[in-house]
């Protein structure tokens, strides 16, 4: 499915700033947007990776481009960018919505690649047919 952003990013997250997130500014906490970041790719790499168990072993770099205040909508978006052996890398964006007009502002974007673990936390091949449904 294509956005108004003319890319195949999925909605996979909503929050709500709220005063306990924001720092010293009145501002989202650049801490707090990271962990959002990571909650919400960590969940969607197990969702496309079909399993429930997948760990963090990489966040790119992260450029916070719009502040974001107190009562302010953020939406995060995720796509799949790569697959490896027992790896998923997926492109994260958050987008500040207006609920006046419906308008969304990318506020930052990363990407973070996680690994498939077992009950050791020991790495464990991604299903074949899961990295040939996202080749395509």
């Amino acid at each position: 499915m294509v956005n108004q952003f003319g890319d195949n990013m999925e909605l996979i997250s909503t929050h709500m700033c709220k005063e306990k997130d924001c720092g010293y500014n009145d501002t989202l906490f650049g801490g707090t947007m990271l962990a959002w970041l990571d909650e919400a790719a960590v969940s969607y790499a197990c969702q496309i990776s079909e399993t429930p168990k997948m760990v963090t072993v990489f966040i790119d770099r992260v450029e916070f481009l719009k502040p974001v205040r107190r009562g302010q909508i953020i939406k995060i978006y995720g796509a799949p960018v790569e697959f490896g052996n027992t790896s998923c890398t997926v492109r994260i964006e958050a987008r500040r919505y207006s609920t006046y007009n419906g308008t969304q502002k990318v506020v930052c974007q990363t990407s973070l690649k996680f690994i498939r673990v077992d009950g050791d936390g020991e790495p464990v091949p991604i299903n074949k047919y899961v990295k040939e449904k996202y080749s395509e």
